[in-house]
């Protein structure tokens, strides 16, 4: 798997945004857009992550200044604010239902656990009184927070039309991860849902960057 982080600004309409250049100005884009020669290609994921949510100011030249991370209530004001964007320059795994039961069976209940899709579309589970959710870039696509019995663990793995259902759910959010290169995407309802065989057709067919 090969990917890397861009760094993009966006306007507080979502009308305007910026990425971040190797030299670090910064340059007009559609926001989420193909890498180009000269933007920054960011592959640590920490790097990237303290990118999030940073404020930036422009001055009377147009160009952008980071400032600090924004706080709690900073979204209320209009703002320009960094987002790290995921380009995969490789091909998406299908994510695989054996390793998601295994995931959720692992589970102890009592916890509150977030099963989730990592960007190399591996089933994970973060202990959400441990780990941040917010700002974690390893969270492609995300469940429910649970820690009932009925829904982690072995007597949640015994119900196959749940477990069928999260599948589903989690393949609909890959595809649209992959389609938008947006992070943390919460699975779609399952009336959204479009037939399996389109979903995992249209995952197989998904295209990479060209690197």
């Amino acid at each position: 798997m090969k990917v890397c982080f861009s760094i993009d600004a966006l306007s507080p309409s979502g009308a305007k945004a910026w990425r971040l250049l190797d030299d670090q100005r910064w340059r007009e884009c559609i926001y989420a857009e193909p890498l180009q020669d000269g933007d920054a290609r960011i592959t640590d994921k920490k790097s990237a992550e303290s990118w999030i949510n940073i404020k930036l100011t422009k001055d009377k030249e147009l160009i952008l200044s980071p400032q600090k991370k924004a706080g709690r209530f900073d979204f209320l004001m209009r703002g320009i604010y960094a987002h790290a964007v995921l380009h995969r320059l490789s091909s998406a795994t299908l994510p695989d239902k054996t390793q998601m039961l295994t995931c959720y069976q692992q589970l102890e209940a009592g916890t509150p656990w977030l099963v989730y899709l990592n960007i190399a579309g591996q089933f994970k589970a973060l202990n959400t009184r441990q780990s941040s959710i917010i700002g974690n870039l390893d969270i492609a696509v995300r469940g429910e927070i649970a820690s009932s019995e009925d829904y982690i663990g072995p007597k949640a793995i015994a119900n196959e039309q749940m477990m069928h259902e999260n599948y589903r759910q989690f393949l609909a959010g890959w595809l649209d991860h992959l389609k938008s290169s947006n992070m943390n995407i919460f699975i779609p309802d399952l009336e959204k849902l479009k037939e399996d065989d389109d979903t995992i057709k249209a995952i197989n067919n998904w295209q990479h960057e060209q690197g």
